[in-house]
């Protein structure tokens, strides 16, 4: 009798669960058929009846990225030759002309030719316009021109480039090219060793533990793993660098999706290269993705002190997709959980202000966790580092001058009317950053604060009600009272933008092996992760 009703109560309401599901899935199904159909009857009739040509590749080009800018930056559609590119960045094999370039509207810019690699041997320099490849106008090519640089190795390619005011031209051979995701490695002192790890593709902890066994060998007992300006990668790869560290059958980081099979957790799988060796990772603001997933889960073990400036705070996790005619999307499928359980995500990509813009998660929304000691840690935005290096915090203003490239722009100038002979003794003095307030205000650089933008959106409003005649003394005098600011601001932030133009001029004289050099001498977040491991009671207090 009891099984009976329960196979009356039971048979019924498994029935009505699967109708209910079946019947969401043919609603969604016929939801995405119909829009289909639409959108193809719409785009025939487009192409055929419009009044001038019409080109149906760029036109559906335009409709799938408008499409796609509605949900976050990292799903996007990749054509042919973005899908070799994306190969080519995590394999680290590259054949081209060697060189790291700015794909702007109508030119090319050098950001930087590697040492002794095809561009450095035809003599281009960082700050270089490439406005021609072969016959072709960069100004003229529609898809990405940096495209036509690549080639097969050995192959010839013509290069007309502006240098200084001047037009020159060069040939070029272009030869095969490993992308290291390990650019340096070395000793800071007798026991300290230092590793840049750059990029996290399929080379990045087979790398990472190379350096580390040539620098043991040499004598280090502790590491500064700098993972500084690193973007991100593989996730595997993530979890590989972490597993130097730290033992097998770990957990490293989760994903939670809607689709239920890509919900997966990530475990350390081999025995560690080094479960003791005191260690200090640096990040920063462009820190993304696969460095956070590192830095997240070995602070969240208590095996890493974390020094420097909060994360960019990237906790999607992306997965390739193929399409037709050799096309691929990239797809956000999940997000990524740190072993506290934190996701580190900074901006709602789903909760857009009234101007579309991603909000970014509020501080008093962030919630908190704990690591294995019970140390407090947070999630929503990025991973914040245990020893924060104020100094190394971008400005506004600095933010405002590096995204106009007027530091870069300011180097190339530096570079051919100034003479550097010696890496060790080299600095950027007063007169030079005199220099270049002189070149800032000649070039017209300006940046508009938000306080700014709110103040004038507020005059908007305020005349609109007639009442700009009652606040306009008011208006002036906190207009006057923020210009007085921006005109002291460069000074205020004399030191990093010292420490900026630095960097960026050795680099013109010495390549990035003689930045990394000079690093290991005179960076201020190299100097405070040294003093962390050289005093053994404050690097334990910290991870307790």
């Amino acid at each position: 009798m009891k099984n009976a009703l329960k196979k009356r109560i039971i048979v019924p309401l498994l029935a009505s669960i699967l109708f209910l599901s079946t019947t969401a899935f043919k609603n969604d199904f016929f939801e995405i058929a119909k829009q289909i159909e639409i959108f193809t009857t719409l785009f025939k009739e487009l192409n055929m009846n419009y009044v001038d040509d019409t080109n149906p590749g760029e036109l559906m080009d335009t409709a799938i990225k408008s499409m796609l800018d509605k949900l976050d930056p990292y799903t996007q559609f990749y054509n042919e030759q973005d899908v070799e590119a994306s190969r080519i960045n995590n394999a680290g094999d590259y054949t081209g002309i060697g060189a790291k370039v700015l794909t702007l509207k109508d030119k090319l810019v050098i950001v930087e030719p590697y040492k002794d690699y095809a561009a450095d041997k035809a003599g281009l320099k960082a700050g270089d316009e490439i406005i021609k490849v072969d016959n072709v106008s960069v100004a003229d090519f529609k898809d990405d021109a940096a495209n036509l640089l690549q080639g097969a190795a050995g192959t010839e390619v013509n290069i007309t480039y502006n240098r200084q005011g001047k037009t020159n031209t060069t040939k070029i051979i272009r030869e095969s090219l490993e992308i290291k995701a390990v650019p340096h490695y070395s000793m800071v002192d007798q026991k300290t060793a230092y590793i840049v790890l750059r990029k996290f593709n399929e080379k990045a902890s087979s790398e990472t533990i190379s350096a580390l066994r040539v620098l043991k060998n040499q004598g280090a007992s502790q590491l500064i793993l700098d993972l500084r300006g690193n973007p991100g990668g593989l996730l595997s790869e993530a979890v590989n660098v972490t597993n130097i560290f730290v033992p097998k059958n770990q957990l490293v980081v989760t994903t939670k999706s809607k689709v239920k099979k890509y919900n997966k957790t990530y475990y350390t799988r081999r025995d560690a290269v080094d479960t003791e060796i005191p260690l200090v990772i640096l990040i920063d603001g462009r820190s993304a993705s696969a460095s956070e997933i590192v830095s997240g889960a070995l602070q969240d073990m208590d095996r890493a002190v974390i020094v420097g400036t909060r994360s960019f705070g990237k906790g999607l996790v992306q997965r390739p997709k193929a399409l037709t005619y050799g096309t691929q999307m990239k797809i956000t499928i999940s997000r990524y959980y740190t072993p506290s359980g934190r996701c580190i995500q900074a901006l709602d990509y789903w909760n857009r202000d009234e101007d579309g813009k991603a909000t970014r998660v509020k501080k008093e929304n962030y919630n908190s966790f704990k690591t294995r000691n019970g140390r407090e840690v947070f999630d929503g935005g990025g991973i914040e580092p245990d020893v924060e290096v104020e100094f190394a915090k971008e400005s506004a203003i600095t933010k405002a001058i590096l995204l106009d490239n007027l530091v870069f722009n300011y180097a190339t100038n530096y570079y051919y009317n100034n003479s550097v002979e010696n890496l060790d003794s080299y600095s950027f003095s007063d007169s030079d950053f005199n220099d270049f307030k002189t070149y800032l205000k000649n070039s017209g650089f300006d940046f508009e604060t938000k306080t700014e933008q709110a103040f004038n959106d507020a005059i908007t409003v305020a005349k609109n009600e007639e009442l700009e005649g009652l606040i306009t003394q008011e208006f002036q005098n906190l207009s006057n009272a923020i210009q007085s600011y921006k005109s002291s601001a460069i000074d205020a932030n004399k030191t990093q933008l010292k420490s900026l133009l630095t960097d960026e001029i050795i680099k013109r004289y010495f390549y990035s092996e003689g930045l990394y050099e000079h690093y290991t001498s005179y960076n201020t977040e190299i100097k405070k992760g040294l003093s962390i491991l050289n005093n053994p009671r404050q690097y334990a207090s910290i991870l307790r």
